[in-house]
C-alpha cells in the first residue's frame, strides 16, 4: 500500500513534467522536480530515470484518454462522444511530439505497443455504441478509424486550425448508407 504523500509526490511530478516536457523536450530531472517541490531523492525513488519518467507521462494521459469515454457516452450521442474523444486524443498527441524529444527511439516503440491496446479499446468502445444505436455502421473499424485520425494530429494547427472540418468528414463516413 502507497502512502497518500506519496501518491501525491507521484502525481505532483507526473504533472510537472507533462506540462515541462511539453513546453521544452530537453528540461532536466532536476528542474522537473524543482518544479514539481520535491527533492532529488523523491523523484529519483519514483522515476530512476528521465526515459521511465517520460513513459510514465504518456502512460498517465493514454489512461486520462481513454478513461473519459463512459463519461461521454453517458453524456452524449456516440457519435457526438466519439468527435469529442478524439479531438482530445488529438491534443494529447500534438502534446506527445513535445515530449518526444526526450525519448530515444526503442521508448517511442513501447509508448507505441504500450498506448495501442488501451486507444483501440476506447475507439471501440464509442464505435460499438453507436453500431448499437445505429449511429455508425456497422463495417466500422477500430485500427482503420486510428489510421485516419493519425493524420489529424500531425496536421498543421495553425494559422487556421483545419483538424475539426477534417474530422467531421472522417465522421460523416462513418455514418450508415440508408
Amino acid at each position: 500500500m502507497v502512502r497518500s504523500d506519496a501518491r501525491e509526490n507521484r502525481a505532483r511530478i507526473l504533472a510537472a513534467a507533462r506540462e515541462a516536457l511539453a513546453a521544452d523536450g530537453s528540461t532536466s530531472m532536476n528542474q522537473i522536480g524543482q518544479r514539481a517541490g520535491v527533492g532529488a531523492g523523491t523523484l529519483y525513488r519514483n522515476f530512476p530515470t528521465r526515459e521511465a519518467l517520460v513513459l510514465a507521462v504518456y502512460q498517465d494521459e493514454v489512461a486520462r484518454i481513454t478513461g473519459t469515454v463512459p463519461d461521454l457516452l453517458a453524456r452524449m450521442p456516440p457519435l457526438e462522444a466519439l468527435r469529442h474523444w478524439t479531438m482530445d486524443l488529438i491534443e494529447a498527441m500534438r502534446r506527445k511530439h513535445g515530449l518526444g524529444e526526450a525519448l530515444g527511439p526503442g521508448a517511442h516503440q513501447a509508448i507505441s505497443e504500450q498506448s495501442y491496446g488501451p486507444v483501440i479499446a476506447a475507439i471501440t468502445q464509442l464505435l460499438d455504441a453507436g453500431k448499437k444505436d445505429e449511429s455508425i455502421r456497422l463495417d466500422a473499424d477500430p485500427g482503420d478509424f486510428l489510421q485516419l485520425t493519425g493524420a489529424l494530429w500531425r496536421a498543421a494547427s495553425s494559422p487556421e486550425d483545419r483538424t475539426p472540418h477534417m474530422l467531421a468528414l472522417i465522421l460523416d463516413g462513418l455514418r450508415p448508407h440508408r
